[in-house]
This record gives C-alpha cells, sequence and structure tokens, in this order.
C-alpha cells in the first residue's frame, strides 16, 4: 500500500489526547490533565476513566467528550464510545471521532442506507474510507453499478488506486464474479495489485472457485514460501487435495467495510502505531470480531505501544481451533514477558510446545525467552529442538545456531559454542554479530587474537555505527598492545552505547594503558555506575582497579603486565 505521507486520508486533530478543552471548570481541571497524560502514554483504560470524571463536573464539554470517545474506542469499548459519540453529536459539533463510531454502528446494523445519507450529510471518517465506505453501502442496498462506480472515481484519484481496485476486485468476488475479480488482481484490469496477506489469500480463494488450484497453490508458495502461517497451509492443504475453496475473505458488504478499516490500519500502521491508527484497526475488529487478523493487528499496536495487558486479552480472543492460535499464543507469551510475568510465558510457551511439536518458531520463541531469563542451558536445549526439526534451506536458520552458540558459550561449553558459530558463519558467510561474537570472544580468550581482529575489522567495515562492534575492535587492538589504536575506536565505542557499563570498563583500561590514568579512574568510575543494569560488568573488579590500579589487578590475576604485553611479548 502507498506510504502514509502520500495518503490523504489522516485523522484530524481532533482524534489527539493533547487537544485542550474548550474551558477547564475547577473540578475538572485535575481529572482531565491525568486524562491527558494517560493519553500520552497510551494507557487508555485510566485515560477513559479520568475522561469520565472530568465530564461529571462538565458534562457539556465537546472537547472532553471527543477524547473520552477515543479514549473508549481505543481500550475496545465502542459501545461506550458510540454513547460519546451521539452525546457529542449533541453538541452540534463535528468530530472525526463521533462519525467515525456512528458510521460503524450504521455498518454493524446494516443500515446501508442510513449509512449513504450520513456520508451525504457531510459525515466523515476520512476521504478514502468515505470512498470505499460509500461503495459497500451501495452494495448493500443491491446497487452493484452504483458501487463500481465509487470504486472507479477512487481509483482515479492519485495514491488511492490501489485501494479502490483491491475493494473493487473484492466486491466482485463476494457477488460471484470471480472472473471479473480475478482480473483486477492478475492486473488485465487496471492491475496487478501489490500483494498484501489478504489480497494473496482471496486471490487464491477466486482462482479456486475458477477451478485453477494449481494456480493458486503456485501463488502461495510465490508469496509466502513453501510454508507459510497456519492459515496459509491450511488452505495450501485443501487446495492440494483438489478441494474447491470457497470465497471467504468478505461474504457480504458488512465484511467489507470492516476490510476497509483493516485495509486502512494496515497501510497506516506500518508507518505509525497512535491512536489514530488503532481506532481504524479497533472498528474492523468491531465489524468482523471473528477475523483473526483484525485482532492480531489490533494486538500488534497495542504491543508497540506497551500496552501489554490490553495486547494480551486481544490475543486471548482467538480460540484454539483458529489457524491464527499459534501466533497468538507466541504474541500473547511476548506480551507476559514485556509485562514482567516472565514465568507464565515460558510455561505458556512449553505447553505450545508440546501441543505443536513440529513448529520450529515455537522451540525458538522458547529460546530466545530462556536466553533473555540467563537460563542457558534450558535455552540451548529448545534450540536443540528447533534445529533438529529444520528442512531445506538451512542457510534461513542460521540465527538458530547463533543464538545457540551463545548459550553454549555462557555456559562455559566453549567447544560446543565455537562450533555453533562456526556453523553459522557457514550458513550466513560474513554475518557482522556473529564475526563480532566469535571475534570478541577469541579476544576476550586471548586466543586467536590477529584472527579475531580480522572478523571484529569485517564486522565494523558492515556496521559502522554499531557500538558493540566498535567495541570489540578497540578491544581487540587492546589485547594486541595497539593502545593508542584501541584508544580511538574505544572513544568512539562510548560516544555509541555512553551508559553501556562494559564498554566504559574498557575505555579506562585503555586510558590507563597510555597513561591517561584520571581519565581512567573517570570512566571506571562511570562504568561502576552502570554496572547494576549489566549482565556482563564485573564491579567488584572495577572497585578493585579502583584502589589498586588495573597494573596490580593484572598482577593478583596472574596476567601479563600491561608493558610486556605493549612490547608484544
Amino acid at each position: 500500500m502507498q506510504k502514509l505521507r502520500h495518503l490523504p486520508f489522516v485523522l484530524a486533530a481532533g482524534l489527539a489526547f493533547w487537544a485542550a478543552p474548550a474551558s477547564a471548570a475547577d473540578g475538572e481541571a485535575g481529572p482531565y490533565l491525568a486524562a491527558r497524560l494517560a493519553g500520552a502514554d497510551s494507557d487508555y483504560a485510566v485515560a477513559a476513566e479520568y475522561y469520565a470524571r472530568a465530564l461529571a463536573a462538565d458534562p457539556g464539554n465537546s472537547m472532553l467528550i471527543e477524547n473520552a470517545a477515543i479514549s473508549e474506542l481505543a481500550r475496545g469499548s465502542v459501545a461506550d464510545g458510540l454513547k460519546l459519540a451521539r452525546q457529542f453529536d449533541e453538541t452540534g459539533g463535528k468530530s472525526q471521532i463521533a462519525d467515525l463510531l456512528i458510521l460503524a454502528d450504521l455498518a454493524q446494523n446494516e443500515d446501508y442506507a442510513a449509512a449513504v445519507s450520513e456520508l451525504v450529510r457531510g459525515r466523515s471518517a476520512g476521504q478514502l474510507v468515505d470512498g470505499l465506505f460509500r461503495a459497500w453501502a451501495y452494495l448493500g442496498m443491491g446497487q452493484m453499478s452504483e458501487a463500481t462506480a465509487e470504486f472507479d472515481k477512487l481509483s482515479a484519484v492519485g495514491g488511492l488506486k490501489s485501494f479502490g481496485l483491491y475493494h473493487k476486485a473484492l466486491a466482485l468476488a463476494s457477488v460471484g464474479d470471480f472472473e471479473g475479480a480475478d482480473a483486477i488482481f492478475a492486473g488485465a484490469d487496471g492491475g496487478p495489485l501489490r500483494a498484501t496477506r489478504h489480497g494473496i489469500l482471496a486471490h487464491a480463494q477466486i482462482l479456486s472457485q475458477l477451478e485453477r488450484n494449481a494456480d493458486a497453490t503456485a501463488l502461495l508458495n510465490t508469496a509466502f514460501g513453501p510454508e507459510g502461517d497456519p492459515a496459509v497451509r491450511a488452505l495450501r492443504a485443501r487446495l492440494e487435495a483438489g478441494e474447491t475453496v470457497p470465497f471467504t475473505l468478505v461474504s457480504g458488504p458488512k465484511d467489507g467495510i470492516a476490510e476497509v478499516f483493516y485495509t486502512v490500519a494496515s497501510a497506516l500502521g506500518s508507518e505509525n502505531t497512535d491512536v489514530n491508527t488503532l481506532a481504524y484497526a479497533r472498528v474492523a475488529e468491531y465489524l468482523a470480531p471473528k477475523d483473526a487478523d483484525a485482532v492480531l493487528l489490533v494486538a500488534s499496536i497495542l504491543e508497540r505501544q506497551g500496552q501489554h495487558a490490553l495486547a494480551s486479552t486481544e490475543f486471548d480472543k482467538i480460540g484454539r481451533d483458529d489457524p491464527a492460535y499459534l501466533q497468538a499464543e507466541l504474541g500473547r507469551a511476548g506480551a507476559l514477558v514485556a509485562s514482567g510475568h516472565t514465568d507464565t510465558a515460558i510455561e505458556v510457551l512449553r505447553r505450545l510446545a508440546k501441543d505443536h511439536p513440529d513448529r520450529i518458531e515455537v522451540w525458538n520463541t522458547l529460546g530466545d525467552t530462556l536466553r533473555r531469563e540467563e537460563r542457558f542451558d534450558e535455552a540451548a536445549t529448545a534450540y536443540d529442538e528447533a534445529i533438529a526439526r529444520i528442512k531445506g534451506e538451512p542457510e534461513v536458520y542460521w540465527s538458530l545456531y547463533f543464538a545457540r552458540g551463545i548459550c553454549k558459550e555462557r555456559a562455559k561449553n566453549w567447544t560446543g559454542a565455537e562450533a555453533d558459530f562456526k556453523r553459522a558463519l557457514e550458513l550466513y558467510p560474513d554475518q557482522p554479530s556473529v564475526l563480532n561474537y566469535l571475534g570478541y570472544s577469541y579476544i576476550d580468550r586471548n586466543e586467536n587474537l590477529d584472527d579475531a581482529l580480522k572478523m571484529i575489522e569485517k564486522a565494523a567495515a558492515e556496521r559502522p555505527d554499531d557500538g558493540a562492534i566498535i567495541d570489540s575492535l578497540g578491544w581487540g587492538l587492546y589485547r594486541l598492545g595497539r593502545y593508542d589504536e584501541a584508544v580511538v575506536q574505544m572513544e568512539q565505542a562510548v560516544e555509541l552505547m555512553p551508559v553501556d557499563a562494559v564498554v566504559n570498563d574498557h575505555l579506562g583500561d585503555v586510558y590507563w594503558a597510555v597513561g591517561r590514568t584520571r581519565e581512567a579512574e573517570f570512566q571506571w568510575r562511570r562504568a561502576l555506575s552502570f554496572a547494576e543494569d549489566s549482565m556482563d560488568a564485573d564491579p567488584d573488579r572495577i572497585r578493585r582497579k579502583l584502589a589498586v590500579g588495573l597494573d596490580k589487578v593484572l598482577a593478583e590475576e596472574g596476567a601479563k603486565p600491561l608493558a610486556v604485553s605493549k612490547n608484544g611479548d
């Protein structure tokens, strides 16, 4: 779909939480400010509560009503949002969020004639939505020619052609004109359309209705590869079994209008995660509550907004019999981790792995979650299960070997770790993260220093702004006794990662090596201030360096003194 900056359907400022009220009564100012703060943090439930309090003090304030409506819609309380929209109408003002909710309610009740009348009177949810909504409403009234004219009118507007054509194709398919729909999708009549997941699935169903299952299967394979998500695999299986798959993406005008909001939210979602995008997604879900894709879209927006509890509620809506259940459970596990319930997330993933033992992504996610918890042996076992299930195109799974290598290295199994890092590089030669980790590990072990430095230099050339890689480069130069060169790299690393304990600690060591002892002590103190948030920093060692200096610490550890290393011994 088109980039957001090219789409003339961005919602008006009336949807923004920071819109100021027309007036501020004494009893309403506190709750209003609290509501605005909650809205700025996308905490819609709290915002809705405080807007309700503010409205109790000033029930006729149109701006408060409007903001309360968007809060209710955003948190999923469409019915409460609709009441507020109607209340806003009584003020005589103009609000796009109120219009959006009232039009959605008309679609929900399939009152298409009233919807068209409202659009004619000037009610609007944005240019693109209005045009598509009107076209589907005409279809609901049995006026196919008027519907087609509306779709064609939109298709003639710069930037909106693909939207108009896509919905026209869906409308044709919904009334049984599969030849006409295929002509659009295939490009014979105004297309071809830019591929979206919904569009590809719709086209596959259309091709099946035209007794072209082989073409439908080829379309899925080209778009999603030989696997794909569970819904894609289920559709492919039906096609390969020779079944004539019904066209179900849009069964009628109401589904078509739901798809309008889903289409717009998806297009906006690639650029924004703001409340405007969420509003469209919520309406799509309201009109098509059994559409797993709409539910997942709402959940993904909430996740990116940091509203993990609301996102988890969305994931819970998808039942076990839905092909999207696996994706929803993986999403729920991620929301649980983000909200601090990691143990519960691990339980969810273990149960999912038991129920779906063949799914690599489940084992991979379990491994990633355990690894973040520093449960490295358990994580490595999960990655073992994922790797054991690799079939074909193993190069795409290089990250599994890399992740398992990290776990083995952390668990002090260097032989296994080194083998996994090398295997990852066989699958993805010169992958910067792997080169850096393996090179740094060699340096940290004081092994293969020349080769390690070459690896890190290659990684740094690929990612010159990656602080971790530049830190590795500086540390490698330090270990090789090339202190002056190390200073340059370590100073750059600190610029890139100013609050990283390990990087600041390294810069302190490098400064000490070139005789800049006061600056070294300053960096060690900085490192110590950040050490609490680092799993790799050694605060006791940093304190010892501050107490007696690096030279004595190295002597206590049995390491070579800096002067000897500097001379190349």
